[in-house]
């Protein structure tokens, strides 16, 4: 018997038509080491994927990059055919290389293949949502998303898409993507010593937008803090779990992705997103990004 998803964390949000839980997962880990080839244990990875179901998440991330193919593929297997509730979200925009690199791939070729690729690997006639990624792996980066998100409102107009989003962007690039379509959330960089999107988390927030952080406990270099390790003492528990609380508790319109390649570290994941913070402890955690 599936978790009811509003007895996780945060409970629900909508992405416009799409009610989603505010905790859901990011399959990125369950592909080799540094993002490329199959994972080390595949049945492992199929377990973790079904966890997530099992246990009420609707919310799964994942790329064409990943792998490549990689956890699109592991997601068909582990959960097709999908559960009505369950919403897909993917990223086109990046390819990878022979050295573990990632080559932008935006070109309207580029995106069109990419979504006929995740289209085919996913087994979907239509895509949930799909954020088109800018920037690099520093980071955003200035310059015109405009041919690259109007390739892809073009393919939600020919219904391979449902919704769209935009990744690792800047707060010019949010803005103009808004006056080329609809978006129903930002998918960028964000944790407690993170904080450069404060104020467009915000303004997401008034406007009914989903803020998607990713890395939200640090990435490849997990968040090392000293206020958060006092107030995780304090409260006996693991630092990452008062991570993902804070995250949870910044805002309604964040939703949190946080990976694993672990069934039991998926669960202590949702276990401290659950953690009450006071006034007093949140006020400590917000002192470490700012």
């Amino acid at each position: 018997m599936n978790a009811s998803p509003t007895s996780l964390p945060g409970g629900t949000w909508n992405l416009d038509d799409s009610p989603v839980t505010r905790f859901g997962y990011g399959a990125m880990q369950l592909a080799g080491p540094w993002v490329m080839g199959p994972p080390a244990d595949h049945n492992g990875a199929l377990a973790v994927l079904r966890e997530a179901v099992e246990a009420g998440i609707t919310h799964i991330d994942t790329s064409v990059a990943y792998g490549p193919q990689v956890t699109n593929e592991l997601i068909r297997e582990a959960l097709h055919p999908y559960p009505r509730s369950l919403f897909i979200a993917t990223k086109v925009g990046a390819n990878r290389d022979a050295q573990g690199g990632w080559p932008t791939a935006r070109r309207p070729e580029d995106l069109r293949k990419q979504v006929h690729e995740t289209l085919q690997s996913l087994g979907l006639e239509v895509l949930d949502l799909v954020n088109m990624r800018m920037g690099n792996a520093e980071g955003p980066q200035p310059g015109s998303l405009a041919e690259a998100f109007g390739t892809l409102v073009d393919l939600q107009q020919e219904g391979l898409i449902r919704h769209l989003g935009v990744s690792n962007v800047t707060t010019e690039q949010v803005a103009e993507a808004q006056r080329i379509g609809q978006i129903v959330c930002v998918q960028n960089m964000y944790n407690l010593a993170h904080r450069h999107d404060d104020d467009l988390i915000d303004r997401l927030a008034a406007a009914d937008i989903a803020y998607v952080p990713f890395f939200p406990l640090g990435g490849f270099t997990p968040l090392q803090s000293a206020a958060l390790s006092g107030v995780a003492d304090r409260l006996g528990a693991a630092p990452m779990s008062v991570a993902l609380a804070w995250l949870l508790q910044r805002s309604p319109n964040i939703l949190l992705i946080p990976g694993t390649s672990s069934t039991a570290h998926l669960r202590e994941n949702i276990a401290g997103a659950g953690l009450a913070l006071s006034g007093e402890d949140v006020a400590e955690l917000d002192s470490i990004g700012r």
